[in-house]
C-alpha cells in the first residue's frame, strides 16, 4: 500500500469546539461533547473560552446565546444536544414523563436488602429480605421528598385527599413515612411503625386511585420529591399498598 493511500486510511475527521473553562465554571456540556466527538472518532480542537469577555465576544461573532459550541468541517453544529442530534442520538434533557426515578429507587433498595440479608444470614432470599426492601424502599423515597419538602408538598398536594383539607400533612407525611420505614429496618417498636404505615399508605393508595384511575386526572407523582416527571397511577400506588402490606405484615408476625 502506498503511503499517500496508508494516510488517507489513517486521516481522521477533526472537528472544533469552543467552551467555558473559566476558574468559576468548567463546563460540562463542553466536556461531554468532547467525550463524544472523541468516541466518534474525531480529532478535536479545543478552544477554552477563559473569561466571560472572552465567551461574549465569541458568542456575538457567531451569533450564537449559549456554549459550547461544536464546529464540524467548518459547519456550525450547535450545542451538546444539538451534536448529539447530528449523530442520531436522543436527548438527555429528559422530556415527559419517566419511570426511571422511582425504578432507580427500587432496585437500589432490592440491592440493598439483598446484601442485608446475605450478611446478616449467609443467604439471599429470607423473609428478612423481602421485610428490608420494602423498609429501604421507604426509607429512601422519605429522604427524596425530605430534600426539598416545599417542592414535594405543592406536588403532593394536587392530589392528596387529607392534604388538601389540611394542608400540614403534606409536610408531615415524609417523615411518617420515614418513621415507620426506621423502625421496621430496627425490628422495634411496631406497634408505633405499622400504624403509622398504614394510615398514611392507605390514604396515599385511596388518593392516587382516585385522582387516577376515578377522575382520570394525568398528575405528577411527589413518590421521589417534589418537580418530579414520574406519572402518578400504578407504581405510586405500589409504593402506598407496600406501606399497607408491610404494616399487616409486621403487626401479625
Amino acid at each position: 500500500m502506498s503511503t499517500s493511500a496508508s494516510s488517507a486510511l489513517t486521516t481522521r475527521e477533526e472537528a472544533a469546539l469552543y467552551r467555558m473553562v473559566t476558574a468559576e465554571h468548567i463546563c460540562p456540556f463542553g466536556l461531554k461533547a468532547r467525550h463524544l466527538l472523541r468516541r466518534k472518532g474525531y480529532d478535536v480542537e479545543d478552544h477554552p473560552l477563559e473569561s466571560r469577555a472572552e465567551a461574549d465576544a465569541f458568542m456575538a461573532q457567531h451569533d450564537v446565546e449559549t456554549t459550547p459550541q461544536v464546529f464540524i468541517g467548518g459547519e456550525r453544529i450547535g450545542g451538546y444536544d444539538a451534536l448529539r442530534r447530528h449523530f442520531g442520538l436522543a436527548s438527555e434533557q429528559g422530556e415527559g414523563t419517566s419511570y426511571q426515578p422511582v425504578l432507580a429507587v427500587f432496585a437500589v433498595a432490592a440491592l440493598m436488602a439483598l446484601a442485608t440479608s446475605w450478611s446478616q444470614f449467609g443467604a439471599l432470599l429470607t423473609v428478612r429480605t423481602g421485610e428490608w426492601f420494602i423498609a429501604f424502599s421507604m426509607a429512601v423515597l422519605a429522604t427524596l421528598k425530605l430534600r426539598d419538602l416545599v417542592a414535594f408538598s405543592n406536588q403532593f398536594l394536587g392530589y392528596d385527599l387529607v392534604a388538601q383539607r389540611w394542608p400540614p400533612y403534606a409536610c408531615l407525611y415524609p417523615f411518617g413515612e420515614a418513621l415507620a420505614a426506621i423502625l421496621m429496618i430496627a425490628g422495634a417498636l411496631i406497634w408505633i411503625a405499622a400504624p403509622v404505615a398504614f394510615v398514611v399508605g392507605s390514604i396515599g393508595a385511596v388518593s392516587v386511585f382516585k385522582a387516577v384511575y376515578i377522575d382520570r386526572r394525568e398528575l405528577k407523582c411527589a413518590c421521589v420529591g417534589g418537580n418530579s416527571n414520574v406519572p402518578l397511577g400504578a407504581v405510586s400506588l405500589t409504593e402506598n399498598l407496600m406501606m399497607v402490606a408491610m404494616a399487616v405484615w409486621m403487626t401479625v408476625s
